[in-house]
């Protein structure tokens, strides 16, 4: 087999076809980083469908948070996988991925002929005006389920002070919300274990040995002919960005500084000041954030083309072998993995340690709300150091009154008229390019 099918599916579980026009339409509309993408799976798959539980979400996601790489997309691989077997994850999690992939791949063509992509942030800034209102929507529901009791909440408080306030490394937040839930929370009770389904009862060592055997296969042998064959650039590419999939703990922000110094400073495939527009694009279009490596890419390709012609071919390859480093062990991380899941939250000590990572989660996806809010909200947003303390903090003037005025549009649109999320985007989007390409 090439992986465990998905044990206990739900009883209403779609077709393959049914599921893969939702994962395309949550692919499109995934604007705003994890924070936001995590908040509108929970709306699509928890709360309109009911392809998961709650539970499943909140275990799932809890596990996916301690994996490297983007953990919105490989929550959606583990959710169509649970659905579909392999199939299904390949299918939701190459969906999840294809839109931001093949739109900044175009903006990165684009820029490499303009240079200059400012309207891209005009037609962008009201969807994030809306996405900061789901964040917010999400992060109180998802709250209100995981954070049963005192502890949970202290939990996930401290996780967001560590995060927020001290800039504590992620992998160590979450490592201590584990160890504290497995002494503090493991001989409480809080909730019985689930029954075993079919698949997580036979899953054993060897059938996850060869299923990370098979898959990591599928992501090597690609990369390990391009080092052959191609020419150079595209190996440095290949073995650069496989190295940071395997180190990319806690998401895209926790690896930019790292991926700056080696791709400016280090390869010098890109300057400083394009590294910024490569994570504005990011952060501006759908799809996970990580998705600012697929740009780097490109622009390594670009510029190592052979005077003459092909130059865009070259970015091109560049960035299909860089989308293919980055999201390929996703995989490899999911189907090897993932059938695991049923197992730990059967195993009270286990349990009680994925409890207690899932409560540091909510303080994680707090950290990035506000994060997000601020960038949304000021025009410019600085740090406050004062001995250990270093916490972001906005500029009080460079407060955007036009960003508020699409926040506060989005709310009453949500909350109050409960329009939907993609007529909700498609209004704020077309407010805030109205806004800035007036110069309001």
């Amino acid at each position: 087999m090439t992986g465990a099918v998905a044990s206990e599916r739900p009883s209403s579980a779609p077709t393959l076809a049914e599921a893969a026009r939702v994962w395309w339409r949550i692919g499109v509309l995934s604007f705003g980083g994890p924070a936001a993408q995590i908040a509108l799976m929970h709306r699509e798959v928890v709360e309109e469908r009911g392809w998961l539980s709650e539970r499943q979400y909140l275990d799932a996601l809890s596990f996916c948070m301690l994996l490297p790489g983007p953990e919105a997309m490989q929550l959606a691989t583990y959710a169509g996988w649970r659905m579909h077997g392999p199939r299904g994850g390949l299918v939701a999690g190459g969906l999840f991925v294809l839109p931001g992939a093949v739109l900044i791949a175009c903006l990165a063509a684009l820029y490499v002929r303009f240079g200059d992509l400012a309207i891209t942030g005009a037609l962008f800034s009201g969807i994030k005006a809306a996405v900061l209102v789901i964040v917010i929507e999400a992060l109180v529901r998802v709250a209100r389920r995981a954070l049963v009791g005192a502890e949970p909440l202290a939990i996930a408080g401290l996780a967001f002070v560590a995060l927020f306030a001290f800039a504590v490394p992620y992998p160590l937040v979450i490592a201590a919300a584990a160890g504290w839930g497995a002494w503090r929370l493991g001989d409480e009770g809080r909730a019985p274990a689930p029954t075993l389904g079919r698949a997580g009862r036979r899953r054993s060592v060897a059938a996850t040995l060869r299923a990370a055997a098979l898959w990591l296969g599928v992501w090597i042998g690609p990369l390990a002919l391009v080092a052959l064959l191609a020419p150079p650039v595209f190996a440095d590419i290949a073995r650069f960005f496989s190295v940071l999939a395997m180190v990319s703990f806690g998401g895209a922000y926790a690896v930019l500084a790292y991926m700056t110094q080696e791709a400016v400073a280090t390869q010098g495939w890109l300057g400083t000041g394009e590294m910024l527009d490569a994570l504005g694009l990011a952060e501006t279009t759908p799809g996970p954030l990580i998705l600012v490596t697929e740009f780097v890419g490109f622009l390594a390709g670009y510029r190592a083309a052979p005077e003459g012609g092909g130059a865009l071919l070259w970015g091109l390859g560049g960035a299909l072998v860089t989308l293919w480093a980055t999201f390929a062990p996703c995989f490899l991380w999911i189907f090897a993995g993932a059938p695991w899941i049923d197992r730990i939250a059967a195993r009270p000590r286990l349990r009680a340690a994925l409890a207690g990572v899932t409560a540091a989660v909510v303080g994680v996806i707090a950290n990035l709300s506000v994060w997000f809010g601020l960038h949304v909200l000021f025009g410019t947003v600085g740090t406050m150091q004062a001995g250990p303390l270093r916490a972001a903090w906005p500029v009080w003037a460079s407060f955007d009154w036009q960003g508020g005025a699409i926040v506060l549009l989005a709310a009453l649109m949500l909350l109050r008229w409960r329009r939907g999320v993609a007529a909700t985007l498609l209004v704020c989007a077309a407010c805030g390019a109205a806004l800035r390409l007036a110069g309001a």
